[in-house]
């Protein structure tokens, strides 16, 4: 069982998003991080399965290379006018940044660089937050079980020459499941044709839950192996219990002889390595005929 851990580095919060977008289940995500499936839920349902917007630091900003360079020029007495000429920045810029941060005796580099990026935080104001017209019809729209894409096909229709009027679906999908925006109720998700609780990626391997991919029928195994005739054959399945609990069992058609094989995990490598280990602990003459079925 991996170790669990308590939060989440900015780190692993930036894994946990680029291996979501990339489309893998919860409980990829939560072995890759060492971190139970649920807590991997709960962190993306926060977001609405939305990954936050990269921020980046303003192309004109100051570097924390330049406030280092400030630094060292206040610690030798320099000028402001000097330090400025050697960054090739104008003395108001220098000047600025010096006074907002304790001024020539009290300024630091790092700790200027790291009040520089908490101010530059601008949350941007949602399209539907600005035009209370918008998002009154965009919610009664979805009240009526619209999905998004009609919405804006329809926006687009009959306000073809008003910009304000006009909205992408993806941004009505954001503002209905990031609800930190506050401007579309939680309850109008139930009006969508899908009812999840979060954005899924686009990558999402998209299959019916409960079906097996390339799965052999049970159907198509050999004539011997139906009637129980000939010892050798071997059925295999899967037990799911509590706390993320699995139990592995073989069965021996002919004589019913049967073994458990707890296993950490259920994902396919892992099943198959404790059910390869613990054939090998068979006797060598049940090894050579034995062919298995897993179900």
């Amino acid at each position: 069982m991996p170790v669990l851990k308590r939060g989440l580095t900015p780190g692993e919060r930036a894994e946990l998003w680029q291996r979501w977008r990339f489309g893998q289940s919860l409980s990829d995500i939560g072995r890759a991080l060492g971190k139970p499936p649920c807590s991997v839920f709960g962190y993306l349902c926060i977001r609405g399965g939305i990954p936050p917007a990269l921020r980046r630091r303003g192309p004109h900003a100051l570097t924390l290379t330049e406030r280092e360079e400030i630094s060292r020029g206040l610690s030798m007495g320099a000028s402001l006018r000097s330090v400025a000429r050697r960054l090739a920045r104008p003395p108001s810029t220098v000047s600025r940044e010096v006074t907002r941060n304790g001024g020539r005796v009290r300024y630091r580099a790092a700790e200027a660089d790291d009040r520089s990026w908490e101010q530059a935080h601008r949350p941007k104001i949602c399209k539907l937050a600005q035009l209370q017209r918008l998002q009154r019809i965009v919610a009664q729209r979805l009240q009526a079980d619209w999905s998004p894409e009609q919405i804006t096909g329809w926006l687009r229709a009959n306000f073809a020459d008003d910009p304000c009027m006009n909205i992408s679906h993806e941004t009505i999908y954001r503002s209905l499941f990031v609800q930190a925006r506050g401007v579309l109720k939680r309850e109008l998700v139930t009006h969508l044709r899908l009812r999840r609780k979060m954005r899924h990626s686009k990558n999402a391997i998209k299959e019916p839950r409960g079906r097996i991919s390339g799965a052999v029928s049970i159907r198509e195994r050999p004539a011997e192996v139906e009637d129980r005739a000939v010892p050798g054959h071997w059925e295999g399945d899967l037990l799911c219990g509590a706390r993320s609990s699995h139990i592995a069992t073989l069965v021996e058609r002919q004589s019913r002889f049967t073994m458990l094989v707890k296993v950490k995990s259920k994902d396919t490598q892992t099943v198959v390595a404790a059910i390869t280990k613990q054939i090998n602990k068979l006797p060598l003459e049940l090894r050579r005929s034995l062919t298995w079925d897993l179900f």
